[in-house]
């Protein structure tokens, strides 16, 4: 069920995604079109204001030349007007009109001729040009800095503005000068903005920040997803502890209930061989129980901050050798051996001496409870130097370990199973504790194992001081 909720959600999100990119992509596109398509209105009222000007500047310069005319006839009519009759004033303004209509033709097409004999170069009006185009591109909304280029009619570039930038050039906006011209005549500005990319960006900068928020969320979904199956792991393998622990537990506390029954029993004849074999087997299982209660023990102190550390210079070749003759009796009842070569010539180590003990008492016993069956057990613990480091291997001929079970070995609860759930005693505790002591006294443990052969634990300690 757990499964099928992340997929569906995480489906969610990717389609959100999707949908979110697409909206962006579509904004920027239409913001990208409606520029454009105001760039080239705005270019087009330019050329137009640009004409018009050209026109309106020759218009005055050619009708100064008949304003000495025009007023002259002008002052005699006005004089006529008062001393004829109403006929003679409509014939006198029927002249006036086909006389003024014919300067008129005249002012146009002079000025079409003069403007269009002039030289290109000197017709562009750059300043206007450039006024006109800045007026035009606010009007609709635009006030995006650019730069110009004119070229005449066979494509050389005439002039282009004082502060000139190549940036944005790629994308270049152009509008044809004196259309009515003949093609000779014409020219061609080119405009381009260095900041279109920016401006076109603006509209999808809220959908950026939505789209980072959206994929900020499904960061944390897989966090929690992946939160929520290690918690899972970690439940199943509280459960397997759980279990484990009362299966520990049952065995010794049934022992020692017969045992007590057998010792109250007054039907049972009792002798002092007897009664020294039940205190015997009364005094096994509750160290037994003390022993699995006090690992309990250690991984809640450890982990809870409050352990307790009283570092010291130790040798560990003592030490070592201390642990190996009190655990060597366990492994001799099970027909197996214990080997040491302390080999290492500088072992003064700061050390805890309770922990430091455990730490190997822990490896050796997790090398017999996992012994195989077909041969005898054979343990090996070696100490040598390298460096400034002081190196200490324990290996075995156990059946070994799995490659995909030794990334989590050292995991609290964990532990190999081996067919059935309960035919290694444990709690999945001892290796935690190892690796954790391990870290407090600043070395490092690493294992190695080929499985149906067997395991090689290796720990690396700082030299202290000799």
């Amino acid at each position: 069920m757990i499964w099928t909720i992340c997929l569906t959600l995480g489906v969610c999100f990717l389609v959100l995604l999707y949908l979110q990119l697409r909206y962006a992509q579509t904004m920027m596109t239409i913001r990208r079109e409606q520029f454009n398509e105001t760039v080239l209105r705005s270019l087009d009222a330019a050329s137009r204001n640009m004409e018009r000007n050209e026109t309106m500047v020759h218009l005055k310069e050619v009708v100064g030349l008949y304003a000495d005319t025009l007023d002259l006839y002008s002052s005699s009519f006005a004089t006529d007007v008062t001393m004829t009759g109403m006929r003679a004033f409509q014939r006198r303004i029927r002249n006036a009109y086909i006389y003024e209509r014919e300067v008129l033709d005249e002012v146009i097409l002079r000025v079409l001729y003069e403007s269009s004999t002039d030289n290109f170069e000197k017709r562009v009006d750059k300043e206007f040009l450039v006024q006109t185009l800045r007026r035009s591109l606010r009007n609709n909304g635009v006030e995006l800095k650019f730069h110009y280029r004119i070229f005449d009619s066979e494509g050389r570039e005439v002039y282009r503005c004082p502060d000139y930038e190549p940036k944005g050039e790629d994308y270049c906006y152009t509008q044809t000068l004196f259309r009515n011209d003949p093609t000779g005549k014409m020219g061609v500005v080119s405009v381009h903005f260095p900041e279109l990319n920016q401006y076109v960006f603006e509209v999808a900068n809220m959908i950026f920040l939505a789209l980072l928020f959206t994929i900020f969320l499904f960061v944390i979904f897989l966090i929690t997803v992946y939160l929520v199956v290690r918690q899972k792991k970690v439940t199943e393998l509280k459960n397997d502890f759980i279990n484990n622990m009362t299966h520990e537990f049952k065995t010794p506390i049934s022992t020692i209930s017969i045992a007590a029954q057998m010792l109250s029993d007054g039907k049972l004849q009792k002798s002092a061989e007897t009664y020294e074999r039940l205190s015997g087997v009364i005094y096994g299982e509750t160290k037994r129980l003390r022993y699995q209660v006090e690992k309990v023990l250690q991984m809640s102190l450890y982990e809870g901050g409050n352990i307790a550390m009283k570092m010291q210079p130790m040798d560990v070749n003592e030490l070592i050798d201390g642990v190996v003759q009190t655990f060597n009796i366990k492994v001799t009842q099970s027909g197996g051996q214990i080997e040491t070569s302390l080999k290492a010539e500088r072992c003064i180590v700061n050390v805890d001496e309770m922990h430091f003990t455990n730490i190997i008492f822990n490896l050796m016993d997790n090398a017999v409870k996992y012994k195989r069956d077909d041969v005898n057990l054979h343990l090996l613990v070696s100490t040598w130097n390298e460096g400034n480091s002081l190196f200490i291997e324990i290996s075995d001929n156990g059946i070994g370990i799995r490659r995909e079970d030794l990334k989590r070995i050292f995991d609290k609860f964990y532990r190999v199973h081996t067919g059935n759930t309960h035919n290694v005693k444990g709690f999945g505790l001892g290796l935690a504790y190892v690796h954790k002591m391990v870290e407090l006294h600043r070395g490092v443990i690493k294992v190695t194992s080929d499985f149906g052969k067997g395991t090689t634990f290796v720990i690396t300690m700082p030299l202290g001081k000799e």
